[in-house]
């Protein structure tokens, strides 16, 4: 079965191995839709439920995430090509005054690996440059990161301007890292969060559901 092994390398976080099973995959006639979703996809499912069930830590889901990414770089450009629907898409970036990116990295990548279109804007990204790519690329989710209790309050004043732009009802948030909790979220009007990367996948997904 030629995906077996590309869902196993991205189990394992094996990026060589993972690449190459999709190129063997595409040259044995398989169409990148059915590599991305009968293999991929489901390996970084697997992945995240392993992680929530502590049987993968965070070094192990970025590898696998790596793995993911290398399997899908021969697999982006044959997508587009065919116009094959993505999932949804997401603008993701570290708030305000905060420079840390390993969780707003990991939750990236295992959203492109489930689907997703992510637009990463980095770090230490203000309120306006958020603002800027929702308007822009229009996207399903606007997904915010903060490490340092201090950089939380970016949260709010992001959404507040969303609000002022009138482009609130236009797009569902996502808050997530170490400080934040769901009594914060309610508190600041996001829509969703998500304490890890597994979840912030699953919740993604919920929210696009609604």
């Amino acid at each position: 079965m030629p995906l077996s092994p590309i869902y196993q390398a991205v189990l394992d976080g094996n990026a060589p191995a993972a690449r190459a099973g999709v190129a063997a995959a595409l040259a044995a006639g398989l169409s990148a839709e059915a590599i991305l979703n009968n293999a991929c996809i489901p390996a970084m499912t697997e992945v995240g439920r392993l992680f929530e069930d502590g049987e993968k830590f965070v070094p192990e889901m970025l590898i696998s995430a790596r793995a993911m990414s290398a399997a899908t770089e021969l697999l982006k450009p044959i997508l587009a090509a065919e116009g094959v629907a993505q999932v949804g898409s997401v603008v993701i970036g570290t708030v305000a005054g905060d420079l840390h990116d390993i969780g707003k990295n990991l939750v990236g990548m295992m959203l492109e690996g489930a689907g997703f279109v992510v637009i990463d804007l980095g770090v230490d990204v203000p309120p306006q440059r958020f603002v800027e790519a929702v308007r822009s690329h229009r996207p399903d989710i606007l997904a915010m990161s903060a490490l340092l209790t201090t950089t939380t309050r970016a949260m709010l004043n992001t959404i507040a301007a969303l609000h002022e732009a009138k482009m609130r009802d236009q797009v569902k948030v996502m808050v997530g890292g170490a400080p934040i909790t769901q009594a914060f979220a309610d508190e600041v009007g996001a829509d969703g969060f998500s304490a890890d990367a597994g979840a912030a996948v699953r919740k993604a997904k919920e929210l696009l559901a609604r």
